[in-house]
This record gives structure tokens, sequence and C-alpha cells, in this order.
């Protein structure tokens, strides 16, 4: 489990299924993550060891309520080779610096993007790094209602007792206030515009009151606290910001990859580690892989390395989902092929990508196999296979 946060005792919430309210299941401030993540300090050991070795080596001023110094922040997310520490966020190095800086002045940070763009990992890494837990969480939907973001009750307690602070249930935010670390709001701009303009009392006097409890029920955050937000800048089902809730946060965009090796390697790396993390033997070979990352930053920039004009597809063509049909491809070659991934496996599971938004996305990528993967298929092999099995799968 996460570190635990420590918030006043009355507040805290008990273990035997008393936190239900109106039939919800008890824990329903904090979801489970997604696709089964592990809060960032504890997703895999080494992160760990290496948050452990930072400290002791630390010798950096450290800002009050951080377990990190700012340096030693950066050198977790963006690797430290003479410490052993790990490259775990690839892009924009001084995006990150701006981040770290944001989070010890009084703004907070909301990290904008296209999905897929990691900001999800930046935003728990940053959270590991500072505060050593990263499971402070509010995930944002369309139902999310202010008792998600300020607190709620255990309304067992409240009709037996009425209100009290053991009856109250505290939200993530609740506890990081008390205990001054972070919390991440994933997603913010799918709240309804009323539910997130709720932030901006508590991001402005950085308190947040309990009327049901009187005039002495107020929580002054401590030293440390601060948000960090999630948004997409290309998705449906979102709501704009207000200006006044803008003006409570920097705004730092991550952006997609744009150098081809880079991207490459990551797609390589995380594939790889996902096979052997499964216990699945695959042949994955560099130029394969290379063809996948090709596709998917030409169709996502528009535009191919020949200087060619594409239109851009609707769907997501992020590296996470290039990681992700490289993934599956690997998979249908090691049960349903010889076990050794090749481009009719990537054709076969790049269906899962262009056929998730718009029935447009189908004729933009076929229009992308009869141009560009046929000129190509004249003087490669391997675009050759991804060819033929791109017209077996949309003829």
């Amino acid at each position: 489990m996460a570190t635990t946060t420590p918030w006043p005792a009355w507040a805290r919430s008990t273990n035997n299924g008393k936190r239900r309210r109106n039939g919800d299941h008890a824990g329903r401030h904090t979801p489970r993550p997604r696709s089964g993540r592990h809060p960032a300090q504890q997703r895999r050991a080494p992160y760990a060891d290496e948050l452990a070795r930072l400290r002791d080596s630390d010798a950096g001023t450290r800002p009050e309520g951080w377990q990190l110094s700012p340096r030693a922040v950066r050198a977790f997310i963006l690797g430290d080779e003479a410490l052993g520490i790990g490259r775990k966020f690839y892009g924009d190095d001084p995006l990150v610096e701006r981040a770290i800086v944001t989070l010890m002045g009084h703004q907070g940070l909301m990290l904008v993007g296209e999905p897929g763009t990691a900001k999800s990992l930046l935003s728990e890494l940053l959270s590991a790094a500072i505060t050593g837990d990263s499971a402070l969480t509010i995930q944002g939907t369309a139902g999310t209602t202010e008792d998600y973001i300020k607190y709620s009750w255990n309304y067992a307690l409240l009709l037996a007792e009425g209100p009290s602070r053991r009856a109250l249930v505290p939200s993530p935010l609740y506890r990081a206030m008390a205990a001054g670390k972070l919390v991440r709001f994933e997603e913010i701009t799918r709240c309804p515009p009323e539910i997130q303009d709720v932030m901006i009392s508590l991001m402005s006097e950085k308190q947040l009151m309990v009327p049901e409890l009187g005039d002495a029920a107020r929580l002054h955050a401590r030293r440390g606290f601060n948000v960090i937000a999630t948004a997409n800048l290309r998705d449906r089902g979102v709501h704009d910001m207000s200006s006044a809730l803008k003006r409570r946060f920097n705004f730092e965009t991550v952006r997609p990859i744009a150098d081809h090796a880079f991207e490459l390697e990551l797609v390589m790396g995380q594939v790889r580690r996902d096979l052997e993390s499964a216990g699945v033997q695959v042949e994955v070979e560099r130029d394969v892989v290379a063809l996948l990352v090709t596709t998917f930053q030409e169709l996502r920039a528009g535009r191919t390395s020949e200087g060619t004009a594409l239109k851009t597809p609707d769907a997501v063509m992020s590296t996470a989902e290039a990681v992700n049909v490289a993934y599956a491809a690997a998979l249908e070659a090691r049960h349903f092929g010889d076990g050794r991934l090749t481009p009719r496996e990537l054709a076969n599971q790049l269906q899962g990508v262009v056929l998730k938004d718009s029935a447009d996305d189908l004729r933009r990528v076929q229009h992308y196999f009869d141009t560009v993967v046929q000129e190509r298929a004249r003087r490669d092999r391997q675009w050759k296979l991804f060819r033929d099995a791109g017209r077996a799968l949309w003829p």
C-alpha cells in the first residue's frame, strides 16, 4: 500500500466498510489505479530503492514538507547515472524543471496535452519524489461531486451521533492539506464547471471549512500542500475551465515525442519490459518496431518523412498507444504465430486504434496504406508485408 498519510485521528476512516454512502463502495474517493498500475513509489521495487538512495545522498536544501531537494526530485524523474537512478520520463527536460519550481510556489501545476503523453505518469513521479505518496488522487468524471473533492460522511455514525469529527470521511485533498502533501486531480476538465470551481477558494485560501462542525472546524493546509492537475487537450466529454480557476495554475503542455530514434528506443524498451514481466518470449526486431513508430509519427504529425501531407486521424496516435499496439502484436505472434513479431501482427492490432473514434479514420488510414505504404513496399520487404496485411484487413 502507499505510505500512510498522517491526518488527525478524528478524520481517519474505519476499515470495516463504514465509509459507504448510500450504498456506494468504501474508499470511493481514491479510484483503483487504471490498468492495474500501482502508485509510482511502489510500482516497482527499484523505485523505492531509488528514493531511499536519493534521500540518503541528498545534500540539497529541501522545501518545507518535501522529502527531497529539487535537484534530487529532478534526478529521480530524469535519471542520474552516478547514483544508478534510471530515467522514467522521456520528453522535455526543462518542462520537468519548471514543474518542480511551480510546486515550490503558490500556484498549482496543470499538465495539459493530448491523451497518451504521460501526463499522469509525470504527476505520479512528482508526487512520489516530493511527498513520498502518489496515491492521494481525485479522478475527475462527469459524476464527480463536491464531496469527492472536500469530504463526506460515515452515514451510520452521522445518524447515530450527528455531525462529529469521528463521522467525517476526509477526501484525498483534505488529507493532503492536513499532511502538507501533493494531491493529484486527474482529468479535471471532465468535471462539470461548477464542480471544478470548488477548487478556486481551496487553492486561493489554502483552507477548508466544515460548517456542519461549527466555526472551529477549519482546516488550514500545512506547508508543502499543492495540487497537480491533468487535462486532455483533444478528447470528448470535457468542459472548459473558468478563467478564475486557470489563474490558480501554471500550465505546462506535455507534447508527443518528435524524435524518431528516441521514440523507438522508448517503445522497444517498454515492450521488452512488459513481455519480460508477463513471462512471454517473443523475438522483437528493431526494424519492425521502427515501422510502427514511423507510422504513428507520420499519422500524428499529418506529414510523412518525405514531406507528403496527410489527414490526421481523430484517434490518439500517442507513444503509449504505439506501445499498446506493439505489445498486443507481440502476444499475437507468440500465441498465433511463430514467436516472431512481424508487420502482419502490427497491422492486425492497428485496427484497435483506428476504429475507436471516427469512421473517417478508417478512410484516412486506408489512404495512408494506398499511397505511403504502397510506395515504400516497392523497395522494402517489411513495408511490403505491412501493405499486404493492411490490404487483407481494409480491401
